[in-house]
């Protein structure tokens, strides 16, 4: 393996060791920085296949989650990576401080705030908190999803709106009121879809469609803000242990058995799995990737 493959296996692999990417996602220095968090308030591109661009005010992330372990681990990696967090919940406060904590209790910047994705006044006021903590904003991470399993006759108006209402509208309401904080310099968008999208299981109709719409929110806004230089990608998860899927009773079922069954790679996929690829997108070393959707499911198609 070349000199270059390992820096750049080192500089994915980082975040999820604790390390912080030199310069990733925090301010920099102009010299070439080795695993130290850079210094100088300066714009500048750390070493070479290790960190992201460098700004000269701490870069932050404003993620939109809900109750779910691989939002928090998405969280835990941009934190370990030198971003500044804003952590969006909507009902439970307990997680979101959890969340915080264990970014500042490893040297990390993070607050949370409180609101619904898919209301106009509670995006406006999240990211007028996030710009009085930070200052800016360069990443935004589109990860709140609910959803509900059921057979077509039972699907009900309500619940296809619930759905729809965080899963697509949310990531549209969010999206277009960062567009000012991005300070015209840039930044990258990341939205969580799933790999049911183009492997719809039954008894998902409403959430598969969800996230077939949100791939194509993906794909027109990066062709509409690319002049702009904001990147916008999905990640697309396969099945992955998390509180969302234990609630449902997946992890130790039968489901969970035929779906290991069916990933080449041979297990069920973890939230650390997830956040790395999402590091790798809210920095520059993806810088060429735009309107992507990247499938993390082990192989599962």
């Amino acid at each position: 393996m070349s000199a270059r493959r390992c820096r750049w296996r080192w500089a994915v692999d980082c975040s999820s060791r604790g390390a912080r990417c030199a310069g990733a996602l925090s301010t920099g220095s102009s010299r070439r920085c080795r695993g130290a968090r850079c210094t100088r308030p300066r714009s500048c591109l750390c070493a070479e296949r290790c960190g992201a661009h460098c700004s000269s005010a701490p870069r932050s992330t404003w993620e939109a989650r809900q109750r779910c372990s691989e939002g928090r681990w998405n969280l835990r990696a941009l934190g370990a990576a030198g971003a500044s967090v804003v952590v969006n919940y909507s009902s439970s406060k307990e997680g979101a401080d959890n969340a915080v904590n264990e970014i500042v209790g490893k040297g990390g910047k993070a607050i949370a705030g409180q609101g619904s994705v898919a209301k106009v006044a509670d995006v406006q006021r999240l990211f007028a908190e996030t710009r009085k903590a930070y200052g800016k904003l360069d990443i935004l991470v589109n990860n709140a999803a609910v959803y509900q399993f059921d057979a077509l006759e039972t699907v009900t108006e309500a619940e296809f709106h619930r759905e729809f209402d965080t899963n697509v509208l949310g990531p549209i309401l969010v999206t277009q009121k960062a567009l000012k904080h991005f300070n015209g310099e840039g930044g990258s968008v990341i939205n969580v879809s799933s790999v049911v999208s183009d492997n719809p299981p039954p008894n998902a109709v409403v959430y598969a469609a969800t996230k077939g719409a949100l791939d194509v929110v993906t794909k027109v806004l990066a062709k509409e803000l690319g002049a702009r230089n904001i990147r916008v990608n999905t990640i697309a998860p396969g099945g992955v242990d998390t509180e969302g899927s234990r609630t449902l009773g997946m992890i130790g079922s039968d489901f969970e058995k035929q779906l290991v069954s069916n990933t080449p790679l041979g297990r069920i996929g973890q939230p650390q799995d997830i956040a790395r690829v999402a590091v790798f997108l809210a920095s520059s070393e993806s810088g060429w990737g735009n309107g992507e959707r990247i499938s993390v499911a082990g192989g599962w198609s």
